[in-house]
């Protein structure tokens, strides 16, 4: 860990640390965007050179190379242009939702481990200043799921409260493959959450809630990240809530704390976190099961993601053995790795 840094970087500074990281992609020769299925068996290095092969293969290629163990697959959806925030449905097993970063509406988007697309829906009573990630959690009816979804961004640090949005996650049946983003689904109306920090405006790309407590966390973005709270009981729509400040994370490399993405293992033990080119994970210790905030404590454990061409989602997958971390472009990326131990 190192000292404390206060914020995130502005999009001036955000374009200057992406243009510094694709020179150095490049010089390591590791210009591959995206990792996407093929189709094919694995390709040694020398076949992906191979005159007359696709850029698609190529880049599985390079995927495979990178992280053996992982698996890639192109999204159906090409309405999913800037996938911002991924999470493994609770209450659709096998299915996962994504949204897009600013720009696109209220809208979630369902897809199965396969990149075939499940369905549109809009998020009623909800609005989409800057959407950066989104969560699956317990809620105020007991034994119900629901869907969070982060409206937390803010480049330029100057908004006097984020919000997120609490809704029942929707069933998703087959004829909802149908909807679009032009003609969606509804959900049920979402409650806004309306959040401030106690010491300033902060810049944020990452929210998780704690599958056991409800308690939601928000991981800003900066040289050192830093860690804010939000107790379950306190979630609640009305007044503008302060977060309460419970740690920080570097992961001490090129990109230190420009988190982009994280979440919460289902079993509540462990936490992944990403930015724009790696994954890291943090693992709570028997001895501090009840005790989770102790994990942000512990020393970070990278995960190879593979290749991506920005990077700035993952999630676990239901049972916790993997991570399902999305690239932006379209059609985007869907990777999934395998995590040592499971």
């Amino acid at each position: 860990m190192t000292g404390k840094t206060r914020g995130g970087l502005s999009s001036v500074n955000r374009g200057i640390v992406v243009s510094v990281f694709l020179i150095v992609a490049c010089l390591g020769a590791a210009c591959n965007s995206l990792p996407l299925a093929d189709g094919g068996s694995a390709r040694g290095a020398k076949a992906a050179r191979r005159p007359g092969q696709s850029k698609a293969a190529k880049k599985a290629g390079a995927a495979r190379e990178a992280n053996p163990s992982a698996r890639a697959v192109r999204l159906e959806d090409a309405s999913v242009r800037e996938s911002s925030g991924v999470a493994a449905s609770r209450r659709n097993p096998g299915l996962y939702w994504t949204h897009n970063d600013s720009g696109d509406g209220p809208l979630i988007y369902a897809f199965d481990g396969d990149g075939r697309k499940r369905g549109v829906w809009r998020v009623e009573g909800a609005s989409s200043r800057d959407w950066e990630d989104i969560a699956c959690g317990p809620g105020p009816a007991r034994g119900a799921h629901y869907l969070y979804v982060g409206d937390i961004g803010d480049n330029k640090r100057a908004r006097d409260f984020v919000t997120v949005y609490r809704l029942r996650e929707p069933a998703v049946a087959a004829p909802d493959a149908a909807s679009t983003r032009k003609s969606p689904r509804a959900t049920e109306p979402a409650e806004a959450i309306r959040l401030k920090y106690p010491d300033g405006p902060r810049d944020a790309e990452a929210l998780m809630v704690h599958p056991k407590s409800g308690d939601i966390y928000i991981v800003t973005k900066g040289s050192v990240a830093e860690v804010y709270k939000l107790g379950a009981a306190e979630a609640a729509p009305g007044e503008v809530r302060t977060l309460a400040r419970v740690g920080e994370f570097s992961s001490g490399g090129l990109f230190g704390g420009l988190i982009t993405g994280g979440d919460i293992s289902p079993d509540g033990r462990r936490v992944a976190l990403c930015d724009y080119v790696s994954g890291y994970e943090l693992r709570l210790p028997d001895a501090k099961a009840d005790k989770f905030d102790a994990v942000w404590r512990q020393e970070p454990a990278p995960v190879n993601l593979g290749p991506r061409e920005q990077g700035e989602a993952l999630c676990y997958t239901l049972d916790g053995s993997s991570l399902v971390a999305t690239s932006e472009g379209s059609p985007a990326s869907i990777i999934l790795v395998p995590l040592p131990g499971n």
